[in-house]
């Protein structure tokens, strides 16, 4: 294996442990991570942010650059958010649903025309709370099976389809 293939592999090793700051999951788990280059010394991270307006995507930025820019190698870290394509539900991993899940928070599990389902009993008749949710990716929602509120992702907005 080459030095670049090694830091390659320790950086995305680097990268699972970095967790969104407002919510319990790795970004590689949340799928927020692109691409990953390394040629160098120099390391260039181009996530996907899942909401245009995301007011942790700094803290997201300065977690990752702090993270590696620690490892051995490493002499620069960038990280650049790509609008190129939209976040999706698709590039979740398993093992982030199911975390997510356990923290209580609903997630789809394709699309977001879905009906919501508790993630406490798992029941559909529920109704939703608030589009503004405690961050501008997720809505609150009550379950009257069980009466339990929570959260879910709400769809990212595509602000060239809505101007039409």
């Amino acid at each position: 294996m080459t030095a670049a293939a090694a830091l390659l592999d320790e950086v995305w090793g680097i990268l699972e442990t970095v967790e969104d700051p407002e919510l319990p999951i790795a970004i590689t788990d949340l799928g927020l991570v692109r691409t990953v280059q390394v040629a160098d010394g120099r390391v260039s991270v181009r996530p996907v942010p899942t909401w245009t307006g995301c007011p942790a995507l700094d803290v997201i930025r300065a977690r990752v650059q702090g993270a590696l820019r620690a490892l051995p190698g490493v002499r620069e870290a960038a990280v650049e958010y790509t609008y190129e394509e939209p976040w999706t539900l698709d590039r979740m991993t398993p093992r982030g649903r199911a975390r997510l899940a356990a923290h209580g928070l609903a997630v789809p599990r394709c699309r977001f025309s879905e009906p919501a389902a508790c993630p406490s009993c798992g029941s559909h008749d529920v109704t939703l709370d608030s589009l503004f949710g405690p961050t501008s990716c997720r809505a609150t929602y009550v379950c009257r099976a069980c009466r339990n509120p929570f959260e879910r992702f709400k769809p990212p907005v595509d602000i060239a389809s809505s101007r039409e």
